[in-house]
């Protein structure tokens, strides 16, 4: 059953990783989808392809995240050619890392620019088209509840302020019935954190069930709470990290 026909949603980074196996998802359940990019004009356009060839409506928008003009205009743009907007993720984000006493100024104005300040632009262009029964999903990430290892101060520092917007959102657009949550995911399968990396037996050593999420397991999540069932969910967090934070 597809629970999102008639659906129009954004996905900011929606050419890789968790942001792609999002709009595949959503689109699977019937919604039309609109894929932001930065660099991977290919790997954006190879999503809208796979959507449109199983017979979906999709499109691809190249819209860097430190530039608010064109996150306006990403929305305006799904608005126009997709027939209006009903579904808003946050999901394009950076990872800086690296001991808070080398950090600089530039990657701190950076970090907040991409991961922080493009979501709350992104909302207030969508704000004005989302209807009574719109949704809005932040990906934001495990790190904002515990950071386990240094190094990773601003990504931790960027991501908890995610979960405030949440909160504040969820209170100043209940009242037209529009839901806000975030999504927290632990250690994913991507080409930025791979489960077979240097990196990936430390970080299943932390989890209760040692085993890395699939960028198709956060979808899932996200397309629930996008579709009916998750309509009097809001200012919530999920987490999803194989009980890494337990």
């Amino acid at each position: 059953m597809q629970r999102l026909n008639g659906k129009v949603a954004m996905i900011t980074g929606g050419s890789r990783g968790i942001g792609a196996a999002i709009a595949r998802r959503l689109a699977a359940e019937g919604a039309s989808v609109a894929v932001t990019y930065v660099n991977g004009e290919a790997q954006a356009q190879a999503v809208v392809d796979e959507i449109r060839s199983a017979g979906g409506r999709a499109l691809a928008i190249r819209a860097d995240n430190v530039d608010a003009a064109a996150i306006e205009a990403a929305v305006e743009r799904t608005v126009a050619e997709l027939g209006g907007l009903d579904i808003l993720i946050n999901n394009a984000g950076i990872f800086p890392t690296g001991s808070i006493d080398e950090a600089t100024l530039e990657e701190l104005d950076r970090t907040i620019a991409i991961n922080l300040r493009a979501p709350v632009v992104a909302v207030i262009a969508a704000a004005a088209h989302l209807p009574e029964g719109g949704r809005i999903v932040t990906i934001g990430s495990n790190l904002a509840q515990r950071v386990p290892w240094p190094g990773i101060s601003l990504y931790a520092m960027s991501k908890a302020g995610l979960v405030g917007l949440t909160k504040g959102l969820a209170r100043d657009l209940g009242s037209r019935g529009i839901n806000v949550n975030i999504v927290h995911p632990g250690s994913t399968d991507t080409d930025m954190n791979p489960a077979d990396g240097e990196l990936s037996d430390p970080q299943r050593s932390l989890m209760a069930i040692p085993r890395y999420n699939e960028a198709d397991d956060v979808a899932g999540l996200v397309a629930w709470l996008t579709g009916p069932e998750g309509r009097s969910v809001t200012g919530a967090e999920f987490t999803i990290d194989g009980g890494a934070n337990i």
